[in-house]
């Protein structure tokens, strides 16, 4: 299972198959000029929103206009209301910004036009971006990003079937966290890493729930897999927070352009829970590592602490509890969280998860790869918790905990990113699905350095430390047929060709260096 080195061009892998996202990217970023990647972010993807909803507004504009004579009216917001569709006012319609791209008021057009759609579509109050008549952004270039996206069609019937506008978002998303690094990393997770996530849990019906959503990666892909394999859209109710006000309005964004309905709250979810009440069928998340000012010390008595007060300095098992507390009684979760979390003593974070362990509720951890996250270089392991083992979906798996070590899976995309590939992330989901006794998954077999079924007396022994190398044990390697004694003759014999050459190798270097007249 040796890693494969595979460099692929920018784009090909990152759910983005359009074909010109890349290039799109490209034209796109020539214009940032000196601004800043996180700054630049809001300019470009809140003009592609406004560009998406005026090409759905306009196509459904003159389809109104030709029906005029049976009574349609096309400057009638409830006619666009009633086919789910933004109602866009004058002011705002992407022909009149077009025309005025060169203009040096074309910033504070756009803040009008911004204004105007939160002003008649509730959903987007304090959404959208209102800050482009900033004396800091270039209204040329500005003009420019305009008419560079001017000549795409994101968002009429054919672009929204190939959901052009969500893959050019998506590329977008993962380009400007690849820019921002570890700061743009905390608001997008690699598509691969949460399709990962979604194709083990399998959330077909019922409520998802991310307490730190982001750019809420994990709902559009939830709604893609359920989309994937014949489900109904509507059978999930979503809900999300997140802290950082920025980064929720592009999470509402990102929803809103797919058309997905969702109770997305601002605020910090150990603070101020929005959804105080709410027991979760499925928790995705993707919580920040490690984070040490979480304001943990005003919340020592909390009542989701129930297997221990998590340490001020690491938010880590914080997380955990929160998410526990939130399960409905047949509920999952899956998330994402530092690899010290699997073996961590420190401050009392090792008798956290000893009673987490023992409470049973850990299913599935799985090892992951180097390289995956934009955000950090910190190594990563995903939990998968089931708050019932024995409950009637599943066979019984109680006082069982599933391994897998997928540190070795992965190709590199560019220099510093690596991704799963989709034949990964189906053998990696489906070692889970077969171990929990679904259907048409197969049958489960422990295969040595990749995946073990271990029994809790297996993890007392150990200390309660979940980290899978210590269960999955050593690849098996392949015997290649050749007879032991022959074997260690020719490597013997290339060991010592190798230094009689490296022999031959100095003395080359050294009659040099004296026909130089160094040495002697």
């Amino acid at each position: 299972m040796a890693r494969v080195k595979r460099i692929q061009k920018t784009g090909s892998n990152n759910g983005a198959n359009v074909g010109y996202e890349a290039q799109l990217w490209q034209m796109a970023d020539t214009l940032r000029g000196s601004m800043d990647a996180a700054e630049y972010k809001h300019v470009v993807l809140g003009l592609i929103f406004l560009k998406y909803i005026s090409d759905a507004f306009e196509e459904h504009h003159s389809k109104f206009e030709f029906e005029r004579s049976q009574g349609a009216d096309p400057e009638d917001p409830d006619e666009y209301r009633a086919v789910n569709i933004f109602w866009v006012p004058p002011e705002a319609r992407w022909p009149y910004l077009k025309a005025q791209a060169k203009q040096s008021t074309i910033g504070q057009l756009i803040d009008d036009a911004m204004t105007g759609i939160e002003r008649d579509n509730p959903s987007l109050k304090g959404v959208l971006p209102k800050d482009y008549a900033r004396p800091s952004l270039d209204k040329q270039r500005l003009g420019q990003i305009i008419d560079l996206i001017t000549n795409i069609r994101v968002g009429d019937r054919e672009a929204r079937s190939k959901d052009v506008l969500g893959r050019i978002y998506e590329y977008f998303l993962s380009q400007f966290a690849s820019a921002e690094g570890k700061k743009g990393g905390e608001f997008y997770t690699p598509r691969c890493v949460v399709r990962l996530l979604v194709e083990m849990l399998e959330p077909y019906k019922g409520r998802v729930y991310d307490p730190c959503c982001g750019s809420s990666g994990m709902f559009v892909q939830s709604e893609e897999f359920i989309a994937a394999h014949g489900g109904r859209i509507g059978d999930i109710s979503i809900y999300g927070q997140e802290s950082n006000y920025t980064t929720w309005r592009l999470a509402k964004m990102n929803l809103a352009i797919r058309g997905i309905d969702g109770q997305i709250a601002h605020g910090d979810t150990f603070h101020s829970d929005r959804f105080p009440d709410l027991k979760a069928d499925y928790i995705l998340a993707n919580p920040p590592f490690n984070v040490s000012d979480w304001g943990g010390e005003r919340l020592r008595e909390d009542k989701r602490w129930k297997y221990g007060v998590p340490p001020a300095g690491n938010a880590n098992f914080a997380w955990v509890q929160h998410m526990i507390y939130h399960l409905a009684p047949t509920g999952l979760a899956g998330f994402v969280l530092a690899n010290g979390s699997m073996s961590s003593n420190q401050s009392g974070e090792g008798e956290i998860r000893k009673g987490i362990i023992e409470a049973d509720l850990v299913d599935c951890m799985v090892a992951l790869p180097g390289q995956l996250f934009y955000s950090t270089q910190i190594p990563a392991c995903l939990w998968f918790l089931a708050r019932d083992k024995k409950n009637t979906r599943f066979r019984d798996r109680r006082g069982q905990v599933l391994f897998v070590d997928a540190r070795k899976l992965g190709v590199m995309v560019d220099r510093t990113h690596l991704e799963f590939t989709p034949e990964e992330i189906a053998r990696i989901a489906k070692t889970y699905h077969a171990w929990r006794g679904e259907k048409d998954a197969g049958e489960y077999e422990d295969i040595p350095g990749f995946c073990k079924s271990a029994m809790l007396d297996a993890i007392r022994k150990h200390g309660h430390v979940l980290t899978p190398g210590r269960y999955v044990g050593a690849e098996v390697q392949e015997d290649d047929g050749e007879p032991f004694e022959e074997k260690m003759r020719r490597l013997t014999t290339q060991l010592w060709e190798q230094i009689s050459n490296g022999r031959k190798l100095d003395e080359a270097i050294e009659r040099n260096l004296r026909e130089l007249g160094y040495g002697g």
